[in-house]
């Protein structure tokens, strides 16, 4: 029986994983939070899980890494740094890292790369996001991964193309730019939406988060894949064969 264990296992996600790994009929290795052993409990799991801080990450690859273990990176707010520090560790373990567990959300990447590669740049692409009032960073991850699918459909950088906070006399749109706004409010565990306007018509794909537990679901599930991939840097749509 695989034994996951929770790199975060106090806060709401975790709380969420635990009930996600029993559900799975999968073992439960333990969970940590700041301060705690984790080398212990790397060593004593087949694969790590975790939704923690940006400020944790460089610690918890080098844990995994002496443990020789597998690792699911959910947090979110990660900054260019931290993404070569996953690449890196990509070289000596498996580590699946992704803005959104969700097996939903994932097809709804495929399906707006696959929209944006077809219409083309006369479509605007605008991008809304809504959370519950406690969530830190903006946009959320998962808008971030939705404009990374946009973005590579249209074979442009998202950095370079995207706009945000919009306020003011901001001028006309640019064509071809990537536009986010962020919602905050109430308990809202995660609603996107992916509006695609052309002239005269327009299409919205959307995903309702109505749960956490399909965050928890993914991540277990991304954490049974991983056990058996060789090192190297994976996402959720290598998970789904996408």
């Amino acid at each position: 029986m695989t034994a996951i264990g929770i790199i975060g296992s106090k806060g709401r996600m975790g709380q969420a994983l635990v009930s996600a790994t029993a559900e799975a009929g999968l073992a439960h290795a333990g969970g940590v939070d700041k301060g705690d052993d984790l080398a212990a409990l790397a060593a004593a799991a087949d694969v790590l899980v975790d939704f923690s801080s940006p400020h944790a990450l460089e610690g918890n690859l080098a844990a995994c890494i002496a443990a020789g273990k597998p690792v699911v990176i959910g947090t979110t707010g990660l900054e260019e740094r931290h993404h070569w520090l996953i690449d890196d560790a990509a070289q000596d373990i498996a580590v699946l890292q992704t803005g959104n567990t969700s097996l939903g959300v994932t097809m709804l990447a495929a399906l707006v790369r696959e929209a944006a590669s077809r219409l083309g740049p006369d479509w605007d692409i605008e991008i809304v996001e809504m959370h519950h009032r406690m969530k830190v960073d903006a946009p959320s991850g998962t808008a971030l991964l939705l404009g990374e699918a946009a973005a590579a459909g249209r074979h442009i950088d998202l950095a370079q193309s995207s706009e945000r906070g919009r306020d003011g006399i901001t001028g006309a749109r640019k064509q071809g730019a990537i536009g986010f706004a962020s919602l905050r409010g109430g308990t809202v565990a995660g609603d996107h939406s992916v509006i695609l306007a052309g002239n005269e018509e327009s299409i919205t794909l959307s995903h309702r988060a109505e749960s956490r537990m399909i965050f928890a679901r993914g991540a277990v599930k991304a954490a049974l894949w991983l056990t058996g991939q060789k090192p190297s840097r994976y996402t959720m749509p290598d998970m789904l064969g996408l």
